[in-house]
């Protein structure tokens, strides 16, 4: 199926591939004709919505939110177009973005009883920004690989070949080798869930036990790896819930949070990015500069891009049924998310982020520096929280 919330990098791999394909055959770069020919010997870096982890095996690929399971749909005719997009919010962002991304790069010092974690993603990629979300907030040191969308040589290692991409090695859990993790919220929440199980004798191997693989085929007969609890935090047995939360309400709250924010806040990001010709160009525009592009690369992907990704986005308009101005849809997003908050507290969870906090944050925070982030500042009371979940975040970095 087709994945509203990583359409944009494949656009960009796409063409930058297509440039380097056909300049390394022809002495030349392409032309638009020439590249309708190459989709069979480009494949997009990431086809699905987010990550499927499978552990202690081989290495399935799936979506994030339970979407996207290597296909893209759409007619036959088009289904080239929307592979070869899939991907371009991985690297489309704003400077907000790039600057926190950054500033993750300079790692703080590691405990010994820190998880020692290395993150791979695309820049902007939601589901990675999630992950970042996390580990800053948290305070968990960890070492920040920017992976190549064209050539992908960072992620060699692995046949699973999407971000985000976590590596575990920590040694107190007695395994023998670095675990690798995969879709965004099952990162998360097995994380959160060795965080909390400090002090007791559950360590990662046994927290990986706690959410265990459902495996199925898909409408395309492809296998697919899920992990049915992953929006939950697994509390240690025993304890009692008010320990972490406020109440048992405030636990499924979070969980049905972190949900939405996969299964449908990310689905609104396409479509407003690359709303119209200008907002595309403008989006490829800083793709092409903040990407590891060649000058060839760079310039073919910033317009096939744009032109590709401003069609895609029509195409997941009408999919996900949203209305024909998609800013009302973005702008019903947050402010239904601003009254689930409510007006007595500052965040999700009460006076500090929980993890539904820092998913949204997570997803929203792709957009800063472009337009659609302006408007859904300026036509909702989104701010103030966003506001306060960035300075959180910004205060925790470093503290593990």
């Amino acid at each position: 199926m087709a994945s509203a919330a990583v359409a944009a990098a494949a656009a960009a791999s796409f063409a930058a591939r297509g440039a380097a394909l056909s300049t390394a055959l022809l002495g030349r770069a392409p032309s638009p004709r020439l590249l309708l020919l190459l989709p069979p010997l480009l494949t997009p870096p990431c086809r699905g919505l987010a990550l499927r982890a499978t552990l202690g095996g081989g290495w399935n690929s799936g979506g994030d939110g339970g979407r996207g399971h290597g296909g893209w749909g759409g007619s036959r005719g088009s289904g080239w177009l929307l592979g070869a997009a899939g991907s371009a919010l991985t690297l489309l962002g704003a400077g907000a973005a790039w600057r926190l991304q950054i500033a993750a790069k300079a790692e703080p010092e590691e405990s010994e009883a820190a998880p020692r974690l290395t993150l791979y993603q695309y820049q902007t990629c939601p589901f990675c920004s999630k992950v970042r979300a996390f580990l800053d907030y948290h305070g968990l040191p960890y070492r920040l690989v920017e992976v190549n969308p064209v050539m992908r040589r960072e992620i060699a290692f692995s046949s699973y070949r999407k971000v985000p991409i976590v590596i575990v090695a920590n040694e107190a859990a007695g395994s023998d080798s670095p675990v690798q993790l995969n879709d965004s919220s099952y990162i998360i929440s097995i994380l959160k869930t060795l965080l909390i199980s400090k002090g007791s004798s559950r360590g990662l191997e046994e927290v990986l036990t706690l959410y265990p693989e459902v495996r199925h085929e898909d409408e395309r007969g492809k296998e697919v790896v899920e992990h049915g609890n992953k929006y939950w935090v697994m509390l240690p047995e025993g304890v009692d819930v008010t320990h972490f939360y406020a109440s048992e309400k405030a636990r499924q709250e979070e969980t049905k949070w972190r949900r939405w924010a996969d299964d449908h806040l990310v689905h609104l990001i396409s479509p407003n990015v690359y709303r119209s010709p200008g907002e595309a160009l403008a989006s490829f525009d800083y793709i092409v500069r903040v990407g590891k592009f060649g000058s060839v690369e760079g310039a073919f992907a910033k317009y096939f891009g744009a032109a590709a990704m401003f069609l895609v986005s029509k195409r997941l308009k009408r999919k996900h049924h949203m209305q024909d101005d998609v800013r009302q849809d973005l702008y019903q997003a947050a402010n239904e998310w601003v009254r689930a908050l409510g007006k007595e507290r500052p965040f999700m969870g009460g006076q500090s982020p929980n993890l539904a906090d820092l998913a949204v944050f997570g997803v929203l925070r792709v957009m800063e520096g472009l337009q659609a982030f302006d408007d859904v500042m300026a036509n909702t009371k989104l701010g103030p929280w966003y506001e306060r979940t960035q300075q959180a975040i910004g205060q925790q970095r470093g503290r593990a």
